[in-house]
């Protein structure tokens, strides 16, 4: 598993160019690279294969966009920075505006997506509003490592937050963490492929309670499971 992480290194090592930004001979050079607050970066799809993707995680891809083709399933697109129009919506369900400052957000971007390709989370989530079921596709990367060889248990923590909390965004609207449980059974190595199944349980007023486990991609193996509660956002309440 360590080889191919790091034949993958040397891959995309190469797709971007020789090291200290050195033109090879014959070569011309690139254009600079605009910032990230660019429409054409904001706009541009994550959530959809790239060189990085390793062979198991494109074949799971494959099959759920299957799924999708009668409805019953649909792909959520995934952007570096959240689209203007949720984070409007995110602040009016605070009370106090002054806790989103103006003058950062256009410095943003989601944690999750602020790696290059390949090295941190690679990641694509569907959802069955029938079901109320949300699976991510979840490829951990080499800069995402924390036992030797394996990846860090606070990277699996935010993928299944990410996870729990999108499946409770789409079945409620507008929430946050409450409380996260996780139960972790065992390390998930660098590079593979897992898949975090999730599931809405219940609802009791403005708590969502969601739970997923995170499995291998045969299904053979347990690396964690976890339950969650998410609170919808209220204009008229306060967060406390």
């Amino acid at each position: 598993m360590l080889r191919s992480c790091a034949a993958r290194l040397r891959t995309l090592g190469a797709l971007r160019g020789p090291p200290g930004g050195r033109r090879l001979p014959g070569r011309e050079p690139r254009p600079a690279l605009r910032s990230f607050s660019s429409e054409e970066v904001i706009l541009k799809d994550y959530s959809v294969p790239n060189p990085s993707w390793n062979k198991d995680l494109r074949l799971l891809f494959d099959q759920f966009m299957k799924k999708c083709e009668d409805g019953s399933w649909k792909r959520l697109p995934s952007y570096k920075r959240i689209p203007a129009e949720k984070i409007q919506d995110f602040k009016t369900h605070l009370l106090d505006p002054k806790l989103v400052k103006e003058e950062q957000m256009s410095q943003t971007q989601l944690f999750t997506r602020s790696f290059d390709d390949g090295l941190g989370f690679e990641y694509v989530m569907f959802y069955s509003d029938v079901e109320k079921r949300m699976v991510c596709l979840f490829q951990g990367g080499p800069y995402l490592e924390g036992p030797p060889g394996f990846v860090h248990g606070g990277a699996i923590a935010t993928i299944i937050d990410s996870t729990v909390g999108m499946c409770a965004l789409m079945a409620g609207g507008v929430v946050v963490t409450a409380n996260l449980n996780i139960n972790y059974k065992r390390p998930i190595p660098l590079c593979s492929v897992v898949m975090i199944n999730s599931q809405l349980d219940k609802v009791e007023g403005r708590k969502f309670f969601v739970s997923c486990n995170v499995q291998s991609v045969d299904e053979q193996t347990l690396y964690s499971e976890a339950t969650s509660i998410f609170i919808k956002l209220n204009p008229a309440k306060s967060l406390t």
